[in-house]
């Protein structure tokens, strides 16, 4: 089992960046419960609807919007686990994600990549997914594999079957993908089962997690509501993730994105463990600045850097097993 490094402490004199101090982030948390309790979030499926209602939000079933109490979002805090195995198919690939501890994975979500033998740009391919796989897989670098690229010679309706087949099948390390529907995730989960023996040992060893992506600003849509829940019930961990860009779909300042990106993880948050108290979530982030110029998303700026190290905070400040992307 792989434990890293922890960052920041006092004893240990790693490296760190403490963007705010505590009451700071209380600060943020307050005006996050603001938003959430008297703007509220849009959530689309009937089912997550039905289960903030249950735990006491205020629905509005005409607009779908849920408006959830400040009570709720602490109990889910308490409720979510501070710590997260991520377990490899080799045991020493086993990762440790908890309080301070620092780790990495290769970027996700390529569609094109430069063939190895022709030189080509082109789409990439099933075979590519393996590929990348393996190279992740001898990497002591890299931690955990997230699905690098996708196979785009595939039918798209169960690309994530595809693409979860070529990366289990070609690295030991543990695995992450967007399965893009509630039912695919029941698939996935059967899957990863298979590989292991069977669903209790599966439990034991989550060797699969799921990543989705709520819509900013404020939105949990079909495929986030039915992953979360689905998750929850398989017991493998959901990274629930922003992509907001401040000055496009968040505010453009940074403490204003912070609260929008906050408002939408901690709502995931809540429906997770309203679902199954206790189901292991991450708190994500490829939340970035928009470059005004292009529209486009400014990975890799210095913004992107100084977003993710806030949210980096947050997590820590929540206690919660943290993802964010690289500056």
């Amino acid at each position: 089992m792989k434990r890293n490094v922890h960052a920041g402490r006092q004893l240990s004199g790693g490296f760190s960046l403490n963007v705010f101090s505590d009451d700071e982030a209380y600060d943020i948390h307050l005006a996050t419960l603001e938003i959430l309790e008297h703007t509220g979030v849009f959530v689309e499926d009937e089912e997550a609807l039905q289960a903030f209602g249950d735990a006491g939000a205020i629905i509005d079933k005409k607009k779908k919007i849920v408006k959830i109490k400040p009570y709720m979002v602490e109990d889910a805090i308490s409720a979510a686990p501070s710590k997260v195995i991520l377990a490899g198919r080799k045991p020493e690939n086993d990762y440790v994600l908890e309080n301070n501890r620092v780790g990495f994975t290769n970027f996700g979500e390529g569609i094109k990549i430069f063939d190895i033998d022709s030189g080509e740009l082109r789409e990439t391919l099933k075979k590519d997914v393996a590929m990348t796989a393996r190279m992740v897989d001898a990497m002591s670098e890299i931690d955990v594999y997230e699905r690098a690229v996708g196979a785009h010679d595939v039918n798209p309706a169960v690309a994530p079957l595809h693409n979860a087949e070529a990366f289990l099948s070609n690295t030991t390390k543990h695995c992450f993908l967007g399965p893009i529907s509630g039912h695919l995730v029941k698939k996935l989960t059967q899957m990863a089962a298979a590989v292991v023996g069977g669903m209790d040992k599966l439990r034991e060893r989550p060797i699969l997690s799921f990543i989705t992506c709520p819509v900013s600003p404020l939105k949990l849509v079909q495929d986030t509501c039915e992953i979360i829940m689905e998750g929850a019930r398989s017991g493998l961990a959901v990274n629930i993730l922003s992509m907001a860009m401040a000055g496009g779909s968040s505010p453009v300042n940074l403490a204003g994105t912070l609260v929008n990106h906050n408002a939408e993880i901690l709502s995931g948050i809540v429906l997770s463990q309203n679902t199954v108290k206790g189901a292991p979530v991450l708190y994500g982030s490829s939340t970035t600045s928009m470059d005004l110029r292009f529209g486009a998303a400014s990975v890799g700026s210095p913004e992107c850097g100084m977003i993710n190290a806030a949210v980096a905070r947050l997590g820590n400040y929540y206690g919660l097993p943290t993802w964010v992307a690289g500056g």
